[in-house]
């Protein structure tokens, strides 16, 4: 496994395995790796001849100046476990090398980024395109894989693909949880040990409200989530949306749509958590 710290030394390795025809997967994280992590990676490998995994915490996706200090990084635990999934390359650049001068790109994905996340992260989606394109300029991927615990996230990607005319398929995959039900996040090792323990009551709840929605209407099951989440101490919501898969608008009745997400995000503690649900989903 190569660890490559410049765009010009990535593409000088992936050139020579483009010449010889083979396919490349691109896995782009954060670091502070964990299971999902691994699936995305894991797949990534089984369906191409070469995988890479950048390792960079991008900081103008950042919304929160003690969010980014904070973040968890430790390259050397990370690139252990990448080399241990049969990773090729792992693109571990610094922001001089990303961001040489600012990025004063400016997209616009509305309605996508005006619900959810965008009211509360502005910028954070432009910035989460902003390096996204960059790397898939650098890498020149054929497939790149994203995460659903993201969910708004990897739509965003999607219509980004579009409008820049870009050649790389998107490989959604489906969120990876501990035993007791956590959606895996690298913030998660940010919690307490009471904090760790309170955020279960998140997907119990949305996992409860898959049950309740079969006899409740699509308002009844907001409120059923938003009562139990935002009378919880220690929790403070954010917001618990139960939108249109595709278009990611707020629905009021079950029948307006044939894939149906709950998305919820909220602080336990000081640490954001988000996760999501599908209500329905066209197999």
């Amino acid at each position: 496994m190569k660890v490559l710290n410049t765009i010009k030394e990535l593409r000088s390795a992936l050139d020579y395995s483009r010449a010889k025809g083979k396919t490349i997967g691109l896995v782009p994280t954060m670091g502070a790796l964990h299971m999902g992590h691994s699936s995305l990676v894991e797949l990534s490998v089984k369906q191409n001849d070469i995988t890479v995994v950048s390792i960079f915490v991008n900081p103008t996706q950042f919304n929160d100046k003690n969010d980014l200090m904070n973040y968890p990084r430790n390259l050397e635990a990370d690139c252990k476990l990448l080399d241990s999934l049969a990773v090729d390359i792992v693109f571990a650049p610094d922001v001089d090398e990303m961001y040489p001068e600012p990025d004063t790109r400016l997209f616009n994905f509305a309605p996508l980024d005006t619900v959810m996340e965008g009211p509360f992260r502005p910028g954070h989606f432009n910035g989460v395109a902003q390096i996204v394109s960059k790397l898939f300029y650098a890498v020149e991927p054929h497939k790149a894989y994203f995460g659903e615990k993201d969910f708004q996230q990897l739509a965003i990607i999607r219509e980004m693909v579009k409008q820049l005319s870009l050649d790389v398929e998107i490989v959604g995959c489906p969120i990876i949880r501990e035993m007791d039900g956590l959606a895996l996040s690298s913030r998660n090792m940010l919690l307490t040990a009471e904090e760790r323990q309170r955020s279960l009551l998140i997907s119990k709840t949305l996992f409860n409200s898959l049950e309740y929605a079969k006899e409740h209407t699509l308002n009844e099951v907001k409120e059923y989530v938003e009562n139990i989440i935002g009378n919880t101490d220690g929790f403070r919501l954010e917001y618990f949306q139960i939108v249109d898969g595709y278009t990611l608008q707020p629905l009021q009745d079950w029948d307006e749509s044939d894939y149906i997400v709950g998305c919820i995000a909220l602080f336990c503690g000081k640490i954001r958590l988000i996760d999501n649900i599908k209500y329905k989903e066209v197999k």
